[in-house]
């Protein structure tokens, strides 16, 4: 491993972890695809300082944490956020939602920007897929921070979820 090997901690706090559900059905129509903010996770970033090689990234969720924060109506919430955790995550059988990389490649676009590709495995829901494909955009801070991007899909079948039905309609991750 290399000297100039850095850890970086995420921090919860300063940071914006959000899920994108997608509605069929009824709620298509309507145009509700409820955003889901992640308050409770943890993580590491390790990297070399000077060339982004040997970079590796773990995250843990806590899927309780998970929360409705947007295109939901107020009097929706308390339902969606029940059959989210009782119907669909089951957080009470799986609470624990990993990220672990086993690949990532950086492109250098400008001085403290990089393209970034993450390649990794995902447990949710007591299954785990390999191989999934994170697109994203690391920047480097000069106050010893690093900001990141970046976005993936996922089909909730592929983890044994079911679809359900929320107010006549089904909400996809």
């Amino acid at each position: 491993m290399s000297e100039n090997l850095v850890k970086y901690k995420l921090d919860a706090s300063e940071s914006t972890f959000k899920v994108q559900a997608f509605a069929s059905g009824l709620l298509k129509g309507l145009g509700h695809n409820p955003t889901v903010g992640i308050k409770d996770f943890t993580g590491e970033a390790k990297f070399d300082s000077e060339t982004i090689d040997n970079a590796e990234l773990r995250i843990k969720v806590n899927a309780k944490s998970l929360k409705v924060i947007g295109d939901v109506k107020e009097k929706d919430i308390a339902e969606v956020e029940r059959t989210m955790h009782e119907d669909v995550l089951e957080t009470s059988r799986f609470s624990e939602i990993v990220f672990q990389s086993t690949s990532i490649t950086t492109t250098r676009i400008i001085p403290g920007r990089y393209k970034a590709k993450i390649i990794g495995d995902l447990t949710l829901h007591g299954e785990t897929q390999k191989g999934i494909w994170i697109m994203g955009q690391l920047f480097l801070e000069d106050n010893d921070k690093i900001r990141a991007k970046g976005d993936f899909r996922i089909k909730q079948t592929n983890y044994g979820i079911k679809l359900v039905s929320v107010a006549a309609g089904a909400l996809k991750l």
